[in-house]
């Protein structure tokens, strides 16, 4: 599980606690079945609506990647794993690549060495991987969306909760002593709906999007290491070209 993310959504919902008991509220209040039927029903509802069925096949796995940790190596592993590469092709050629390639974690760079030491030509071989890196941003992009809808669509059924509700309050109104409790109950809905979609699912977007961001990067700096082991480039001059490629903060670091 992702540290950053469960951090943060258990400070978002603590902050939401310490405010109703500041307040005195009761926390239970809020925690009434009808509105949370609605809210979350409806709100997976309404993303599954203008989904397809084989994004609906996935739901689980993008729940898995929003809660996810990060297992991807460091960039300087993977600069150090093709400069080692590039260095053992200078001096030997591609073919003795081939013995390493099983050993590799990452599948994106397994399958561009195999490429390589199949021979095969250049500009296919960037566009098969530049094709790999559209296609996972695309996937990436999917899941985001999905989860970017439902914090779309949850505030708008709360209000459609409240209004449910504010009809009953409508329908009581000879009695009182009912009325409190009642509007009470119906904006607990419109609490729910704005609550799921900023402590919830636009979060878990935005962590997908991250992620997505991080690898892209990852995965370029494959792309360009292994088009320039396949053409020989001294693992030097490899070194450079791969870490002008680093955002500026991490190349801070890295001196520090």
């Amino acid at each position: 599980m992702n540290v950053a993310t469960l951090l943060g959504m258990a400070m978002a919902f603590a902050a939401l606690l310490a405010t109703m008991l500041l307040e005195g509220s009761d926390p239970l209040a809020i925690v009434l079945l009808p509105p949370l039927v609605l809210v979350f029903g409806g709100t997976f509802g309404a993303a599954i609506a203008g989904s397809t069925i084989s994004d609906v096949r996935r739901i689980g796995t993008w729940f898995r990647l929003a809660f996810a940790a990060d297992r991807t190596p460091r960039t300087a592993q993977l600069i150090a794993l093709l400069v080692d590469l590039a260095g053992t092709a200078r001096k030997e050629g591609m073919l003795p690549l081939e013995k390493r390639i099983a050993g590799l974690d990452d599948p994106f760079l397994r399958h561009g060495l195999k490429m390589a030491v199949d021979g095969t030509p250049l500009a296919r071989l960037r566009t098969v991987l530049e094709g790999e890196v559209a296609a996972q941003r695309t996937d990436d992009r999917v899941a985001a969306r999905f989860f970017t809808r439902m914090g779309g669509y949850a505030p708008t059924i709360g209000i459609i909760g409240t209004v449910i509700g504010l009809v009953q309050v409508l329908q009581r109104l000879e009695d009182p002593e009912v009325l409190g409790p009642l509007v009470a109950t119906a904006f607990v809905a419109t609490l729910w709906g704005v609550l799921s979609a900023n402590f919830l699912w636009l979060p878990m977007a935005a962590k997908i999007t991250r992620t997505s961001d991080l690898r892209m990067a990852q995965m370029n700096l494959l792309l360009e290491g292994v088009t320039e082991i396949f053409e020989g480039t001294n693992p030097r001059a490899l070194r450079v070209r791969l870490e002008s490629m680093l955002p500026p903060s991490e190349v801070r670091n890295r001196a520090a």
